[in-house]
């Protein structure tokens, strides 16, 4: 397969409360559930069982990584979910309670419409055009 990004880490305050959420309620798939201590876990869940590329559930400890939490990227968008059905994802996120920050847009490259976990995490869910390389 060559180079690829294995996992992302998302800092969470609680293992079993993001697992409820990716898993549970959005879908996404639990790759490992690793206990390395009585406070550490290694946890992978992943978007679906064919995606190459992982997110790491990380849980917060100490003063600085809570604060981190729902802001680990600065207030910008940093996780980008695709999708090859935009309008029945988006659909079915709504139904599911996930709020949508807009109403679907499309712009050059997909469409697009911006969401939050529940930590405060800014996510795209995302169709890219059919002309564009992925």
């Amino acid at each position: 397969m060559g180079r690829h990004l294995h996992a992302v880490a998302l800092v969470v305050p609680d293992y079993d409360v993001a697992l409820d959420f990716f898993v549970g309620q959005l879908g996404f798939v639990l790759r490992e559930d690793l206990r390395l201590s009585d406070e550490k876990r290694w946890v992978v869940i992943a978007p679906d069982a064919d995606c190459v590329s992982n997110i790491l559930l990380a849980k917060a400890k100490g003063g600085r990584q809570e604060a981190a939490v729902g802001d680990q990227f600065g207030g910008r968008v940093g996780l980008f979910l695709h999708t090859d059905a935009f309008d029945a994802e988006y659909d079915r996120m709504v139904a599911l309670g996930v709020q949508f920050e807009e109403t679907p847009r499309v712009e050059d490259y997909g469409k697009v419409a911006v969401w939050r976990d529940p930590f405060g995490n800014r996510w795209d869910l995302l169709q890219l055009t059919a002309t564009r390389d992925r």
